[in-house]
């Protein structure tokens, strides 16, 4: 899957929730969101090990988007940082994907969400141009 087509599935998926990804910032937030509520849904399901198939596809999709954007030239550390999250999520999805025992799911959602509230913020420090978008 490429990132203009992981793109436009998430564009498909979001027209249906009534958010905004005109932007990359917006791309970004609605990734996030989405690899959240799949990694808390997979922690969710790590008792019994039935990893919600939906979930699991999803999770490797956002964190496939997350970790293709990052632009490691003018991201430096923070790309490096950012992509180490992000692997660790992946690391994580692919022991649940595997049914390993304590795959750690919900730490990694914690992280994720620690990554979102950050994104949230700074979206809402963007000055506002025409036409309403940020």
């Amino acid at each position: 899957m490429t990132f203009l087509s992981a793109r436009a599935q998430y564009r498909r998926t979001d027209q249906n929730e009534g958010l905004s990804v005109e932007s990359p910032h917006g791309v970004i937030l609605v990734t996030l969101r989405e690899l959240e509520r799949s990694l808390r849904a997979l922690a969710a399901a790590e008792p019994d090990r039935t990893y919600p198939k939906l979930h699991l596809d999803r999770a490797f999709t956002a964190i496939y988007i997350l970790q293709s954007s990052l632009d490691f030239d003018r991201g430096g550390d923070i790309a490096m940082h950012l992509f180490r999250v992000y692997e660790f999520a992946r690391l994580r999805v692919a022991e649940a994907f595997r049914k390993e025992a304590s795959p750690q799911l919900a730490e990694a959602a914690t992280h994720v969400a620690s990554l979102l509230a950050a994104w949230v913020e700074m979206g809402a420090n963007q000055p506002a141009v025409a036409g309403g978008r940020a």
